[in-house]
């Protein structure tokens, strides 16, 4: 009975988080309990002024190498993937209380906890290469904002760079032990002619 009932009032719990502002869950004839839930929950729309004040959308990165992306902004809502890569740059889109939706580079979306983000900039190198089935390229790092400025380190698609500033072409960046600058445009995780001091 007792997984029965579990079942019953996550479905339902789910169910109602999209159609409903309030809730009664019911077993037998009986109610087990009742909530008030924000008819907004489930789109992201912010009911009451509970938002960080910050500006919507916005790179971010993961402090952690766990953190799941969930399908909606709450514990209760099922895991639809996990991300093991901390400094993983994520575009935050909608807010709602604690929770955050994000996008990753591939374009899937999900929410995350707000506190498994953090606001230090990080950006992927080319990570739409990953996915030609070619060897992805290496990207130059160079010693100054220019083509003809000497290689520091080549680096490869998908690899997490550390940005400290971009004046909307070119990035000062870190990867491992190499700084320099990479250009902007082959970076996932700063606009474009986004500038960053």
């Amino acid at each position: 009975m007792l997984e029965s009932f579990s079942s019953t009032l996550k479905r339902t719990s789910l169910l109602s988080r999209a159609r409903a502002a309030f809730v009664v869950v019911a077993y037998g004839g009986t109610i087990l309990a009742a909530a008030l839930i924000p008819s907004g929950a489930q789109s992201g729309e912010s009911s009451a002024p509970t938002g960080s004040g910050l500006p919507v959308p916005r790179f971010v990165s993961l402090k952690s190498d766990r953190v799941n992306l969930r399908n909606g902004p709450g514990t209760d809502y099922p895991t639809g993937w996990v991300y093991r890569r901390a400094g993983l740059p994520l575009e935050i889109v909608k807010e709602f209380d604690n929770w955050r939706q994000v996008r990753d580079a591939d374009g899937a979306t999900g929410w995350v906890l707000q506190s498994f983000l953090s606001g230090r900039r990080t950006a992927l190198v080319l990570p739409w290469e990953r996915k030609t089935g070619t060897p992805p390229p290496l990207v130059p790092i160079r010693s100054s904002e220019s083509n003809s400025a000497r290689v520091v380190a080549k680096v490869e698609a998908g690899v997490i760079a550390d940005l400290h500033t971009c004046d909307g072409r070119w990035c000062r960046v870190t990867v491992d032990d190499y700084s320099g600058y990479i250009q902007q445009k082959k970076l996932w995780g700063v606009y474009q002619g986004e500038t960053i001091k």
